[in-house]
Formats: C-alpha cells, structure tokens, sequence
C-alpha cells in the first residue's frame, strides 16, 4: 500500500538521545533506572490510593488516573529508547511509528487536561467548601476523566493521520529518540508550514488554555488561603497547591516550548532535552511530589507498612 512516496515496509531510523557509541551500556543502565523507578511510584501511589478508604475522595481519584497515565506515558518512549542503546539497528517500523506518535500524543493531551481538571478541583475544596459534594461528585470526576481521554485521543487520532500520510523523503533518519511529529516534518518533501499553523494552534488550546486556568484558579486560592484564620488551613492549602503547580509548571512549559514554539528556531538537540523533561523526568517526579509534599498519601503509606 503505498502512501506518498513511501511504503508501510518503510523503517524509521531512530538517532537517539545521543549519539549511539561506548557509552550505550551506561545509558541503558540510567534509563532503566528512571523507567523503573517511574513505574514504581506510580503504581504505589495508585495502590495507596486503592486500598486505603481516607484517600477515596475526588482528588486522589483524580491524581491516582493522573498515576496511570504517567505509566502508560513513560512506557510508550522509554522501552524502545532502552533497547536501541543495546540493539544494532535503530530502526522503528512505519506503522509502529504512527502507533507510537499516536498513543503519545494521545496521553500528553491527557495529561495536560487532567492537570487542570486537578486545578478546578483544588479551587473549589477551598474557595467553595459547602458546594465540594455537589460540584465534585463521582459522576462529575468520571466526566472529567473521560473528557480528558476522549478529546486528547481525537486530537491524537487527527494529528497522526494527517502527519503520515505526507510524503517522506529523503534518509528517513529520525533526529530524536522516539517518534514526535515535530520531530518527522523535517522528514517532509512538500511544505508543511500551514500544518505547523494546526499544531500550534492545537497546543495553545490543550496546553495553554489549561496552564492559564491553573495559574488563575490557584491566585483565587492564595487569596483565600491568606484569608484564614487558622494558620494549619494555610499550610495545608499552601501544600497541596504548590505541588500541584510544581508539576504542572514543568510539563506545561517544557510541553508548550516544544509544541508552541516556532519550527524556524527548533534545534534537534533543544527539542530531544526538552523531550526528555515532558516525557521521562515529569513521570519519574510525579509520583514522589504528591506523596512527599502531601501528608495524607504518607500516612496511608505507614499504615499499609503497618
């Protein structure tokens, strides 16, 4: 079936985080490591959230879908990255490349949604306590879930669709470590400056949109925040905040550089470090903010050891 120029029997070459060389074992070794470790803390915390009865409220069960996607997220790059490091041929197939760039895609907008779902949640324990029942219901957490599923998947599903069925040319050589859109237009015979237009305006909605309402629900809780009495309230809001806008400052601005940022000033090295902060190091520390920062996800921890 040929599409363009190309063929589904076509092979990606992937280069890597690096230059592949001498130090493959030792780089194999770390992001092995980070995977581990990853998949670890978030199947922790998801288990925490599972078993202990405290934890069953709106916001863990948020933070516990927000878990399992950091799962899903890092092990869609890191396992063909690894491998690669000890494989002889770099290469990535045609179709497993689509899948890759989709399921990507896919949980990156998740993500990003989710996270201000998170936010709203927040806003409304302490700026609207008496209503928290009625405007965080289960009813209303499971549609927000499956808005944040079904929309980044559409979004996804349109992006990838689009992107392969362009006409590649050239050496195929991927400069990056997994298959990133951005990363293939390059790979591109035929202009693609009107699709850069979609792809920016598709971050500012499912990147910016959500970072804003973040920042601005979170400045309507300082204000109430400073507004208590009781200095135990303050901390705790304080607490649970500023993790919260820890890892949402760090996947959406590493996020919205890459996706927002114009394809004339990309670097291929900039863009693979960005990558590896949105996509491996914010799915490593996920997982270690919201339960250091957070004393009920380390009390439920003691008790489970108990």
């Amino acid at each position: 079936m040929e599409i363009g120029n190309h063929s589904w029997g076509t092979d990606f070459i992937l280069v890597g985080l690096f230059q592949y060389g001498q130090m493959d074992t030792l780089l194999f070794t770390i992001i092995s490591i980070l995977f581990a470790v990853a998949l670890i803390g978030s199947i922790t915390l998801v288990q925490l959230i599972r078993l202990d009865h405290r934890l069953h409220t709106p916001m863990y069960f948020l933070l516990s879908q927000l878990s399992i996607i950091d799962m899903m997220y890092i092990s869609t790059t890191v396992p063909k990255m690894a491998a690669n490091f000890l494989s002889d041929t770099k290469t990535i197939s045609f179709l497993g490349c689509e899948i890759q760039a989709f399921v990507f895609l896919s949980l990156g907008g998740s993500e990003a949604l989710l996270l201000g779902f998170m936010s709203y949640d927040r806003y409304i324990a302490i700026c609207q306590p008496l209503h928290y029942p009625v405007l965080m219901s289960r009813k209303i957490c499971c549609s927000m879930v499956t808005c944040a599923w079904s929309s980044s998947s559409i979004n996804a599903l349109v992006h990838t669709l689009y992107a392969f069925q362009l006409p590649f040319c050239g050496s195929w050589v991927v400069n990056h470590f997994f298959c990133e859109v951005p990363a293939l237009l390059p790979l591109v015979c035929e202009d693609t400056s009107q699709y850069e237009h979609t792809i920016l305006m598709s971050g500012l909605v499912i990147l910016l949109l959500p970072f804003l309402a973040i920042l601005a629900s979170y400045a309507r809780v300082l204000v109430v925040a400073f507004q208590m009495r009781s200095g135990k309230g303050q901390s705790r809001a304080m607490s649970t905040c500023s993790s919260h806008l820890t890892v949402a400052s760090l996947f959406y601005t590493t996020g919205l550089s890459t996706y927002t940022y114009p394809y004339s000033l990309h670097s291929p090295a900039r863009d693979k470090v960005v990558a590896v902060l949105y996509s491996i190091v914010t799915p490593v520390l996920n997982p270690f903010i919201y339960s250091l920062c957070n004393k009920d996800v380390m009390g439920a921890l003691r008790r489970q050891m108990r």
